[in-house]
């Protein structure tokens, strides 16, 4: 077996036995390979950002967190490669980009069969161009984001002034190719649209942001017919 069918096959041993642990000379046993070569496959899915973990002592071996792992996916292979090419438009300099490769990470380790190869043949085609927004930055935006606390930054509009301003997120827009942070301006008391790439500089505080309507900012501007993703929902449970 060759080294990534025998990586998404390892997550499957170690989930099937979930919560239970295994030892590396299972493992070697089960894929008929060397307990040095398991040890690499086991650190090659960590760094990936599989919750695999050893644990040590009497009874000890590896595990896999049941709590934070996806079931087996049965996607088609048409899906798996729309999902490989969605994710890879997230790129660099897109918010949330290093939580979204961890992400795909963890979805091509669940997928099997023609749509895992699907997806491999796919990701070998897609190239992006490096990141146009700084990650200090990026990283700023998405704390006062997700953490809902005021954001403080610099910023460079189309004319080349820059200003500094304390804004209220409220969401993200994206637009032929361009994220903005969707905001309510302290300075100018009104809701404004910051494209990511004109921050120079941005830092979250720790102070709470007042909640505000997405659709309401956008009111009565060029973005106010943007569309929302379709909302997600848990999965119906197998009957």
């Amino acid at each position: 077996m060759n080294r990534t069918p025998r990586l998404y096959a390892l997550v499957e041993e170690l989930r099937a036995a979930a919560p239970r642990s295994l030892t590396v000379a299972a493992l070697a046993a089960r894929f008929e390979v060397s307990t040095r070569t398991v040890q690499r496959d086991l650190q090659a899915l960590m760094e990936a950002g599989v919750p695999v973990r050893a644990t040590t002592g009497r009874g000890g071996g590896w595990s896999i967190d049941p709590e934070m792992t996806l079931p087996p996916i049965r996607f088609t292979a048409e899906e798996a490669a729309a999902l490989v090419a969605a994710l890879a438009a997230a790129d660099a300099s897109a918010p949330y980009a290093g939580a979204v490769r961890a992400a795909s990470q963890k979805l091509a380790a669940s997928m099997s069969g023609p749509a895992s190869e699907a997806a491999r043949e796919v990701a070998a085609r897609i190239v992006a161009l490096p990141a146009r927004t700084a990650e200090s930055v990026r990283s700023a935006v998405e704390q006062a984001l997700t953490g809902n606390v005021v954001l403080r930054l610099s910023y460079v509009d189309a004319t080349g002034q820059e200003s500094h301003r304390a804004v209220e997120p409220a969401g993200l827009l994206t637009a032929d190719g361009k994220w903005y942070l969707i905001a309510w301006c302290r300075t100018r008391q009104a809701g404004r649209g910051f494209r990511l790439d004109r921050i120079t500089a941005a830092a979250a505080t720790g102070e709470r942001a007042r909640p505000h309507d997405l659709s309401g900012l956008l009111l009565g501007s060029a973005a106010s017919g943007a569309l929302r993703p379709t909302a997600l929902a848990p999965l119906a449970p197998p009957p």
